[in-house]
C-alpha cells in the first residue's frame, strides 16, 4: 500500500506544474463543494428540527392550558359539544346556553388529540385567547359568533408563519391577517388552528419535508388526499367544525371526498384571495379558488352566507358585491340536472363511484327532478392542453426556484427532474412510457416546457373558446346543475401518490372556473370491493394495489353549477344529502370523539 502511494506521488511529480496546479484546484473545489453541500443539508435539517420543536412546544403549552381549563370546569361535557352540528351549535351560542370559551376549548382538546394521532396541524394562531375576549366586547353577535374555525396553512394569520411545507418560508411571519380571516373574525368566528399541506401545495398526497405525512382519519394506511389534507382530516376527526381550504385542481374536493366530509370551491373571484399564499402567484390560466369544508352542506351554506358580506366587499373591492342568494338556494322548483358518468378514456369511473352516482340520480328523479344525460367534450384535450399547459407554462421555473434549496417530496420532485430533460429526451420518454403510464407520457409530451408569451396567450384564447363551448352545450339543454363523479375511495399510503388518472374529475372545473362541491353519500361495501378487484383484472392488472382494503371508506359525488351560481350547486348538494340520508344509505361515520 505504501509503495502504491509513493508511486502515485512520483507520477504526480512528473506532471507539468500547471497540470499539478489544475488537478489540485479541481480536487480542492470538489472537496469544498462537498463540504458546502454537507453544511447546507445540516442547516436545513436544523431548521426543520426547529420547526418541529416549536410546534411541539405549542402543543405542550396547549395541553397544559386545557388541563387547567377542565379542572375549573369539571362538569363540562366537551364530547356532547363536539357532537353538535354547526346549526345546533350556533343556535346554542346565539341564545347563550353555551359559551364561546367552552366551545373553543372542546374543539382545541379534540384538535390536539387528532394531531397526536394523524399529524394534521402546523400550529395555533397566537391570538386565539384575545379573539375570545374581543367577542364579549362587540355590540352585535355575528352569524358565526363563537364558532371555532380552522384554516389551511396558506391562509395568513398575523404573527404566524405559513410554511406550506417550505423551509424557506419559515422565517416569514405574516404582517396581518388575510382578508378571509378578517371577515371570519368580524362575523364572530374564532380562528383557532392552522392545518398541514403537501410541499408547496403542489401535490395530491399529504406529505411535506417539514411536518411529514398527514394520515387518513379512518385508516392510517390510507391517503387523505391534498392539498387541503390537514383540513379534511381535522374536520373528519371531529377536531374542527368548519374550515377553509383552497383549490387549484381539486385541493378542497379531493381530500373532502376521500375523508368523508363536504368541500366546496367557489368561482375564483367570489371570495378574496388577498393574504392567501400560492406557490405560483403569477399563474392565471387556471384559477385557484377558495371555499369552506365542513361535516354537512348546511355548514357550507352558513359559512358562505357569513363570508359574502359588506365587510368582504369593503376589504377587497375587486370581489363582486354579490351576497349569498337565499332565494336561489331555497327555491323549490324542480331542477334540470345534467348527469355525467364518464370523463375521458384515461379516467375510468370505478364501479363504486358509478354505484353511488346512479343511486343519487334515481333518488333525484323520484323526487321530481329532471335528470338529463350530459357528455363533456374533449376532456382529454382539456386536461393536458389547458390544465397542465397552464400551470406548467413556465417550464416549472417558478416552482423549481422555490424548491431549489429544499428537501423535496417525491411528487413535485419527479416533475421538476423531468422538466430539466432536453425536449428530445422528454419526447422519447413520452413514447416509451405511453403503454404503461399514458397520462404521464402525455404531460411530458404536450405540457411541460417554457412557453413564449404569444403561445401562452394562444392557450388562454383557446381555453376561453372551450369554456364557452361547454356553456353553450349546458344552456342548450337548459341545465341548472351537473351531477358527476368525485374521486374516491381513498388510496393506499404505500402507493405514495394520487392515482394520476382521476385528476380530470376535479381539475376540469378549475379550468372552466365553475363552482363545484363534493359530499359523502355512502361507504364502500364488500360487494364494491369485489367489483373493484374485477375492474382492474379486466384492465389487465392482476391485483389492485392502489385501492385494496377499502371496505367502509367514504364514497362521494360531485355537484357543479355555472360561474357565480354557487347557490344552485349547494342546493343540489343539499337535495342529494337529504335524499340519500332518507334512503338509509350509510354515510361515513366520524371517528369516535375522544375528549
Amino acid at each position: 500500500m505504501r509503495g502504491a502511494v509513493a508511486g502515485a506521488v512520483a507520477m504526480l511529480g512528473q506532471l507539468p506544474r500547471v497540470l499539478r496546479w489544475a488537478l489540485g484546484l479541481g480536487v480542492g473545489a470538489l472537496g469544498t463543494a462537498v463540504l458546502l453541500r454537507w453544511g447546507f443539508r445540516r442547516r436545513l435539517e436544523a431548521k426543520i428540527a426547529q420547526a418541529l420543536a416549536q410546534r411541539e412546544q405549542q402543543l405542550r403549552q396547549m395541553e397544559a392550558t386545557l388541563r387547567s381549563f377542565w379542572q375549573k370546569h369539571p362538569d363540562a361535557s366537551p364530547k356532547s359539544i363536539v357532537s353538535l352540528s354547526l346549526l345546533e351549535l350556533t343556535q346554542k351560542l346565539q341564545e347563550g346556553t353555551l359559551s364561546p370559551e367552552l366551545v373553543l376549548h372542546s374543539y382545541l382538546e379534540q384538535a390536539v388529540r387528532t394531531q397526536r394521532d394523524r399529524n394534521c396541524l402546523t400550529g395555533f394562531p397566537s391570538d386565539w385567547e384575545q379573539q375570545l375576549q374581543e367577542l364579549h366586547q362587540r355590540p352585535h353577535r355575528g352569524p358565526l359568533y363563537g364558532v371555532p374555525v380552522s384554516l389551511k396553512d396558506n391562509y395568513q394569520c398575523q404573527g404566524v408563519t405559513s410554511t406550506c411545507g417550505l423551509v424557506a418560508w419559515m422565517d416569514r411571519p405574516a404582517k396581518e391577517d388575510c382578508v378571509i380571516a378578517k371577515v371570519l373574525k368580524s362575523q364572530g368566528a374564532v380562528v383557532f388552528a392552522k392545518t398541514n399541506v403537501p410541499q408547496a401545495m403542489m401535490s395530491y398526497n399529504s406529505f411535506n419535508p417539514v411536518f411529514g405525512w398527514t394520515l387518513h382519519p379512518k385508516d392510517p394506511q390510507k391517503m387523505p388526499g391534498g392539498s387541503s389534507s390537514g383540513e379534511a382530516v381535522l374536520i373528519a376527526s371531529g377536531g374542527s367544525i368548519l374550515g377553509m381550504g383552497s383549490d387549484l385542481g381539486g385541493s378542497i374536493r379531493l381530500p373532502a371526498s376521500l375523508c368523508g366530509v363536504c368541500g366546496f370551491k367557489v368561482t375564483s373571484a367570489r371570495l378574496s384571495s388577498l393574504g392567501v399564499l400560492s406557490a405560483m402567484p403569477g399563474q392565471s390560466t387556471v384559477m385557484a379558488a377558495l371555499g369552506p369544508m365542513a361535516r354537512d352542506v348546511d355548514s357550507l351554506v352558513l359559512c358562505l352566507r357569513a363570508l359574502l358580506c359588506a365587510e368582504l366587499f369593503r376589504l377587497d373591492p375587486t370581489v363582486p358585491p354579490l351576497p349569498f342568494n337565499d332565494q336561489l338556494y331555497s327555491c323549490s322548483e324542480p331542477l334540470r340536472i345534467g348527469y355525467c358518468e364518464e370523463f375521458d378514456s384515461l379516467s375510468p369511473t370505478l364501479p363504486c363511484m358509478r354505484r353511488v352516482l346512479q343511486q343519487s340520480r334515481e333518488l333525484l328523479e323520484r323526487a321530481g327532478h329532471k335528470v338529463i344525460p350530459f357528455s363533456l367534450r374533449q376532456t382529454d384535450s382539456m386536461t393536458f392542453h389547458f390544465f397542465y399547459g397552464g400551470i406548467l407554462a413556465d417550464g416549472l421555473e417558478t416552482l423549481s426556484e422555490l424548491l431549489r434549496d429544499e428537501k423535496r417530496s417525491p411528487s413535485p420532485g419527479l416533475i421538476l427532474e423531468l422538466c430539466r430533460l432536453p425536449v428530445f429526451l422528454r419526447r422519447l420518454l413520452s413514447v416509451l412510457l405511453r403503454p404503461w403510464v399514458p397520462r404521464l407520457a402525455k404531460v411530458m409530451k404536450k405540457s411541460v416546457g417554457l412557453r413564449s408569451v404569444r403561445k401562452l396567450w394562444e392557450l388562454q384564447v383557446a381555453l376561453k373558446t372551450y369554456k364557452h363551448e361547454v356553456i353553450r352545450q349546458w344552456t342548450a339543454l337548459e341545465l341548472d346543475v351537473l351531477l358527476c363523479p368525485s374521486p374516491c375511495p381513498a388510496y393506499n399510503l404505500s402507493a405514495k401518490d394520487f392515482p394520476f388518472g382521476q385528476s380530470s374529475y376535479t381539475c376540469l372545473y378549475n379550468v372552466l372556473d365553475f363552482p363545484a362541491g363534493t359530499l359523502p353519500v355512502s361507504t364502500v361495501t364488500e360487494e364494491d370491493e369485489a367489483e373493484l378487484q374485477q375492474f382492474f383484472v379486466r384492465r389487465g392488472r392482476s391485483s389492485n394495489q392502489v385501492f385494496a382494503s377499502s371496505v367502509g371508506l367514504p364514497l362521494s359525488v360531485q355537484c357543479v353549477a355555472l360561474p357565480w351560481q354557487e347557490e344552485k350547486a349547494l342546493r343540489l348538494m343539499k337535495e342529494v344529502e337529504t335524499l340519500m340520508g332518507a334512503a338509509g344509505e350509510p354515510r361515513p361515520p366520524r371517528p369516535p370523539v375522544s375528549v
